[in-house]
């Protein structure tokens, strides 16, 4: 007999998320599972280094605070609680459970998944021919200057299904795939096998749109003038189908909202093209559908899968030097001058082996009402191969001694000083292993093991080829306005990728933006990406360009020297760039406070 949908609720989609979370959802609608993320690639970095400082934790702590006043509530609803809180001491974070249940008097089993840790591996691994080919340049890990102190293989979500299936209440993770602390409780709902590939491509399609909490809720939203209740996004729910289907909601009490748009976003959000790699399973999301059915329901449907990879991902962390960053700020008029000079004085007797990166954040007005519209903050990042190198710089007293011999107007926060002490900058090699050699395993509360073997059918699919649309001629009747007069857009990073999609609710804006948004295009836009290589894909059920900026991000977020690590704020910046819009497009758009141009 077919099950009722399960119902999933998310309660966290990073490291430093709304604490309250759980709260939240606890008081919110009847759920069968609450999920916990907080494993993104640049947190994973600094919960890497938190673990090499102590090597008995390495669990994200607060997340037992978070759980602690809501044991009773979880034992007497039956509900089940799948989370990667573990980080790299899965088997610490479920001991340290199992105590504060006791405290607590009520019955809950605590398993946890182990296997994703394979640093003490690495050299068997190696010498077995296993070569760690990077995702993005298909280089030997031995070719990496660095030296790993962490490596956690991603692992699906079967290991999740074999615990609740041997009748765990809550399950705790390492590194599995985001999607699978989704994936995971609806196989064990709707007891799906293993080869069910549509069905486990849908339930990663609602993993990915779930995992990142108030993402799917209108948070980070590009249309979030819109959200009327935006102050406090709520954490959206997946109600899984047998079918992988999926409708996303919210709990009724909590503010935002669940759209078509919200949700596309979410969708869009760190893809890499319409084939979408997980250890489960690959799913397909070139027909994926999203139906607007109203009370803050989006029906998701329409993803096919495929067997998954014979590989997985590894992600490997290791040192390679340290950084200061410092912040001080320049005043019209003549400002790229005065910058130039500030560099020029900083260089002047730098240790050898400083790298100086100055970023001019903002431009001045040309003619500024007030003294913040005449400013432009500089961010002046240094950084070395060694924390000790870096140190002699001096580069807090550097910047400070730049007042009565600098550039005119010359100043920094006073109330944030000025930083000489050296971070540790975390280089990042996502690694590809098979699947084969890992040792994916549930332990149960009882020291009984599960051993969850690896795929017996496996696959390559490539990502799609599409051809660059022909560009169309312009009409006689454009106007020139930001491209976000029209669109949505969501970007996030893989590594050293940036990813970026632009969609449309509107059919006939759909039939322009394919034509007009081309790769020569989005290099023009964005100037950064010129020499980039960039992939270029549509979504014609979801009206979507998305595009791969490949390097953007260096070699990843945790080490790279821009402002915008992780490429946040893409998307929005793509909105902002002016281009010529058919008027025809503009009816019933209000286009007064954007400035304007027909043509």
């Amino acid at each position: 007999m077919t099950r009722r949908p399960i119902r999933i609720a998310n309660f966290s989609g990073y490291l430093g998320d709304r604490r309250t979370a759980i709260d939240e959802a606890i008081a919110g609608d009847p759920v069968d599972v609450l999920m916990g993320d907080y494993l993104a690639e640049i947190t994973l970095a600094a919960l890497s280094a938190a673990h090499q400082r102590n090597p008995d934790r390495g669990y994200v702590d607060y997340f037992v605070r978070q759980i602690r006043p809501h044991l009773t509530a979880i034992a007497d609803r039956g509900i089940k609680v799948v989370t990667n809180a573990g980080g790299f001491h899965p088997a610490a974070l479920a001991e340290t459970l199992r105590d504060e249940i006791a405290v607590a008097g009520v019955d809950l089993r605590v398993a946890h998944i182990e296997g994703d840790d394979i640093l003490s591996d690495l050299g068997r691994l190696g010498e077995l021919g296993h070569r760690f080919d990077n995702l993005d340049s298909g280089a030997p890990l031995d070719d990496w200057a660095a030296t790993p102190f962490a490596a956690n293989a991603y692992l699906g979500g079967w290991g999740v299904t074999e615990a609740l299936r041997a009748g765990a209440d809550i399950v705790v993770c390492g590194r599995v795939t985001d999607a699978s602390l989704t994936v995971g409780p609806a196989a064990w709902w709707h007891d799906w096998a293993v080869d069910n590939w549509d069905r486990l491509a849908g339930g990663v399609l609602a993993g990915h749109i779930i995992e990142c909490g108030p993402h799917a809720v209108g948070g980070n939203f590009s249309g979030f003038l819109d959200i009327a209740h935006r102050r406090v996004p709520g954490f959206p729910i997946a109600e899984v189908a047998a079918d992988g289907s999926c409708v996303i909601t919210k709990h009724g009490r909590d503010g935002g909202a669940v759209t078509a748009d919200t949700v596309t976003a979410q969708i869009m959000y760190e893809i890499q093209g319409p084939v979408y790699l997980n250890p489960d399973v690959t799913a397909r999301l070139d027909h994926v559908r999203v139906t607007d059915m109203g009370d803050d329901r989006v029906e998701v449907s329409g993803a096919t899968g495929s067997p998954p990879p014979p590989t997985t991902k590894v992600a490997i962390f290791g040192p390679v030097g340290a950084s200061v960053v410092n912040t001080v700020f320049v005043t019209s008029p003549h400002v790229e001058e005065k910058i130039a000079l500030v560099r020029d004085q900083l260089e002047l007797g730098l240790p050898e082996g400083v790298s100086l990166d100055l970023t001019p954040i903002g431009t001045a007005a040309d003619d500024p009402e007030s003294q913040w519209s005449a400013t432009v903050a500089l961010r002046v990042m240094a950084t070395a191969d060694s924390a000790e190198v870096l140190a002699d710089a001096e580069m807090g007293a550097r910047l400070g001694s730049l007042y009565l011999q600098g550039i005119p107007g010359y100043f920094h926060d006073g109330a944030a000083g000025l930083a000489s002490t050296p971070r540790p900058r975390i280089d990042y090699w996502p690694g590809l292993l098979p699947m084969e050699a890992l040792e994916h395993r549930t332990v149960l509360d009882d020291g009984r093991v599960i051993e969850v073997p690896p795929p017996a059918t496996t696959g390559v699919v490539d990502q799609p080829v599409h051809p660059e649309p022909v560009e169309a001629p312009l009409p006689d009747r454009v106007t020139r306005l930001p491209l976000g007069t029209l669109t949505h857009a969501r970007s996030g990073d893989k590594g050293g990728n940036s990813n970026v999609g632009i969609w449309t609710a509107d059919p006939r804006v759909w039939l322009w933006l394919r034509r007009f948004l081309t790769t020569d295009e989005i290099r023009r836009l964005i100037p950064e990406a010129k020499d980039l290589d960039v992939v270029r894909h549509e979504f014609p059920e979801l009206q979507a360009v998305h595009f791969v900026l490949r390097g953007l991000l260096g070699t990843g977020g945790s080490s790279n020297t821009r402002v915008d690590q992780v490429g946040k704020a893409v998307g929005e910046y793509l909105r902002s760039r002016q281009v010529l819009i058919p008027d025809d497009l503009l009816d019933g758009t209000d286009v007064h406070d954007h400035g304007a141009d027909a043509r």
